[in-house]
């Protein structure tokens, strides 16, 4: 283990909920404006994960007023309080991108059965 990782170790060690692609997640990100902060929710499914160390990031899409709307959130960021998963999904793809084209009910992800 080299210098580098050895730093990066310290910041890696939050505790986060276990989730995967196709998992229905809540988001709670800090958000500052001005001198003000406030917790803003963010829930969607988990497109995407790259897992790469201290700089692994999630992506999570979810429709708002008829648009698509993705957001890519770095998993050891200070910004996020906690992610809760809601629902976990059964899917046979890491990344699944597909979803973009789709839309209403052929977007829909099976639930996963514990």
């Amino acid at each position: 283990m080299d210098l580098v990782d050895k730093v990066e170790q310290k910041y890696m060690d939050r505790k986060m909920s276990e989730f995967r692609s196709g998992d229905t997640v809540r988001v709670n990100v800090k958000i500052t404006e001005g001198d003000k902060s406030r917790i803003q929710v963010f829930e969607g499914v988990v497109i995407a994960i790259k897992r790469n160390g201290l700089s692994s990031t999630f992506t999570v899409r979810k429709v708002s007023v008829g648009y698509g709307v993705e957001r890519i959130f770095p998993l050891y960021s200070p910004t996020i309080q906690t992610i809760e998963v809601i629902k976990r999904g059964r899917v046979r793809r890491a990344k699944l991108y597909y979803l973009r084209e789709r839309k209403g009910k052929a977007a829909r992800i099976k639930e996963r059965r514990r």
